[in-house]
């Protein structure tokens, strides 16, 4: 039993902290940014349903699934008064492919920073 005991204190001594330096808290949360070596294949055509009151389309996109693409439909998200929703996007950038997820910005920048209070929170009020 004391072997059991003193195995598993040696594994969460050492596990312990690989897991406090790889997890990121919330204080440094930022968007989530793949990359990849080959263009993202042309957007899908999608059929947009009505508008509904109190959201906001987020029109789908490609993503990234170990080694290859992944089309993700467009949904409605619930629309957060005073700021606009940025579509998730693909950009090419030294020769490799950018991507950055759909967000919220608030002075209109296009950039998250202090400026936004926070809007990705998904505990905020």
């Amino acid at each position: 039993m004391k072997k059991l005991a003193l195995s598993l204190a040696t594994c969460a001594a050492v596990l312990l902290p690989i897991g406090a330096i790889t997890l990121p808290t919330a204080a440094q949360a930022q968007p989530v940014v793949l990359w990849a070596k080959t263009p993202p294949p042309p957007p899908r055509a999608e059929r947009v349903p009505p508008p509904r009151r109190g959201y906001v389309w987020a029109p789908g996109h490609y993503e990234t699934r170990g080694n290859r693409y992944v089309w993700v439909r467009g949904e409605y998200v619930r629309a957060r008064p005073g700021y606009a929703y940025r579509s998730p996007e693909w950009r090419e950038r030294d020769g490799r492919w950018e991507y950055s997820r759909g967000r919220w910005d608030r002075d209109g920048d296009g950039v998250p920073n202090r400026n936004d209070r926070r809007p990705d929170n998904p505990r905020r009020n």
